[in-house]
């Protein structure tokens, strides 16, 4: 491995003296700061704040945040532990909309408290709920780590990779998911570089994607997202790797606004157009794209740049802060079961029956 390679290692987020810690990724690059959170309630205006973002990221802080109020209400009365925990997964469940890894990590809290609500001590409780919060944090790295080894395989010697937004160690418990593949094909001996689209209004590309591999020692050149076809069309890409917040039962996936327009540029130059997501952000429940629930944000985040801001005052605008790629523009699903080519209703299935 590369004597680089730091920011993989980086926790994006950790448990320390009973509390959990969150990189405030609001203040990258500029500092580099931990945040402490001790209870549910805190924990979702912490994923509602973009303190942490990206779906795997966003689901192992939910968990904790589950375990956290079971540990604040470890002495209550069964009444107050009741409530307290009704309302501590109500208020997570509202954090995000888009992340379906957010629903999926609170369902596996559910799986265990349920069953041992009526019964167990609240000191019972909280210990498994943190044990289950442990080990979705480590199985995340675990999964990304295979799903980087099987798009590595994808990537060839010398290629030029263009990736919008940030999927990186930042947007999951560690490693990542598209930086993720790149990490791993570099970790294999192969000479990567890295176009990383700026990814208006947020800058997560320009703030944390530029920031991860310039820390990685990864080739990195930072584009503003109306550049991508530029460089397309001058023949100096040769795939697009993308993350993921939810991928719909017939494979068209959510990803970070701006994406959809990538997707088609990469189809109108034959560039191969890889979406990089553990088995956790496919949601079997939702039908198609048109049913993803998309989250506008403060249109706030148009008008300025570092609460600085540009625009006319008086004006209107909108931040979608998603889009939906349609699957018939996605060359492969890459996941830590195995490359999904061209994604169809039918693969999905398969692959999420699969247990390898």
């Amino acid at each position: 491995m590369s004597a680089a390679l730091r920011s993989s290692r980086v926790e994006t987020l950790r448990f320390r003296d009973g509390r959990l810690e969150l990189i405030d990724q609001r203040v990258l690059p500029r500092e580099f700061v931990y945040l402490g959170y001790e209870s549910a309630a805190e924990v979702a205006e912490g994923i509602r704040s973009m303190v942490v973002r990206g779906a795997p990221a966003i689901g192992c802080a939910a968990a904790y945040g589950v375990a956290l109020e079971a540990l604040r209400l470890a002495d209550a009365s069964r009444v107050a532990h009741a409530r307290g925990m009704a309302a501590a997964f109500d208020v997570l469940a509202q954090s995000r909309p888009t992340a379906v890894n957010l629903f999926w990590a609170l369902a596996r809290m559910k799986a265990v408290f349920e069953p041992l609500a009526g019964s167990a001590s609240g000191a019972e409780l909280a210990e498994r709920l943190l044990a289950e919060a442990h080990d979705i944090s480590r199985e995340d790295i675990a999964n990304n780590r295979k799903l980087g080894e099987h798009g590595a395989a994808l990537l060839g010697d010398g290629f030029t990779v263009l990736t919008h937004c940030n999927a990186g160690a930042l947007a999951t418990a560690g490693h990542g998911t598209a930086l993720g593949v790149i990490r791993s094909a570099v970790e294999a001996g192969k000479r990567i570089s890295v176009f990383a689209d700026e990814t208006r209004p947020f800058l997560q590309g320009a703030r944390l994607t530029a920031w991860e591999l310039a820390e990685d020692g990864i080739p990195v050149t930072l584009i503003t997202d109306n550049m991508a076809g530029h460089f397309m069309s001058r023949g100096e890409i040769q795939a697009v790797i993308v993350g993921a917040d939810r991928v719909a039962k017939n494979g068209d996936v959510a990803n970070k606004i701006g994406t959809y327009m990538v997707a088609v540029l990469a189809a109108r130059h034959e560039i191969p157009f890889y979406v990089a997501a553990p088995i956790s952000t496919i949601d079997p429940e939702t039908a198609s794209g048109q049913d993803i629930p998309i989250e506008e944000r403060n249109s706030e985040e148009v008008t300025s740049i570092a609460g600085q801001r540009f625009a006319p005052l008086g004006i209107s605008a909108r931040h979608p802060a998603f889009d939906v790629t349609p699957a018939a523009l996605v060359t492969g699903l890459i996941t830590e079961r195995g490359v999904v080519r061209s994604p169809n209703s039918e693969k999905i299935a398969a692959l999420l029956a699969s247990r390898s």
